[in-house]
């Protein structure tokens, strides 16, 4: 998606570490615009799929789920990072590492919003390690639900999860794959 790739150029940031820091546009502070065209392109590369919800975690993933969710005119569940005092014992769980954040954390997803038989996309913001991935994976799979396929704004295609989540025969589409943030610059894969 050129429009994506120009904006995380002109306004991304190559931490060391393999960190791409996006958060004036993308995961901080939010270009609606961009984003309405991110959800687009998502829904131009699942038509033709089943979907009942669009599903994805909390906190950035929020934002391009639920934009995917207006145009399809589908719900938009997510799993939270903490354990809310309302959820009640229809709660399921499951443990992530965040890359980014260097710790594990627990998922938590009312059960009671997570269906049985019903299809689900997932959207986030970025996939590295594809740890919450796998997290989403592992609830819905819990529930007796099926992931239909899993979008990602930016894909770290330099960190394994990519291809672990392919190899499962999972349909992952990332519209911007970065190939290395080596040397603070920006690399893309052709």
């Amino acid at each position: 998606m050129k429009t994506l790739k120009e904006k995380i150029l002109n306004n991304g940031e190559s931490i060391n570490g393999g960190l791409l820091k996006v958060d004036n546009f993308l995961n901080h502070q939010i270009d609606a615009s961009l984003m309405m065209e991110i959800a687009k392109e998502f829904v131009r590369r699942y038509s033709g799929k089943q979907i009942d919800k669009i599903i994805t975690v909390e906190a950035s993933g929020i934002a391009p789920a639920t934009m995917v969710g207006y145009l399809l005119d589908l719900p938009v569940l997510f799993a939270k990072k903490s354990k809310p005092g309302t959820m009640g014992s229809n709660m399921l769980t499951a443990e992530v590492f965040s890359f980014t954040k260097n710790s594990s954390y627990t998922m938590y997803i009312n059960g009671s919003y997570l269906n049985s038989g019903e299809k689900y996309l997932f959207i986030d913001d970025f996939l590295a390690n594809g740890k919450a991935a796998e997290g989403i994976l592992g609830l819905v799979t819990q529930a007796g639900a099926e992931i239909v396929g899993m979008g990602f704004i930016i894909e770290k295609g330099f960190q394994n999860g990519g291809k672990e989540l392919r190899d499962k025969g999972i349909h992952v589409e990332s519209l911007a794959i970065i190939e290395s943030l080596d040397n603070g610059k920006i690399v893309f894969r052709e």
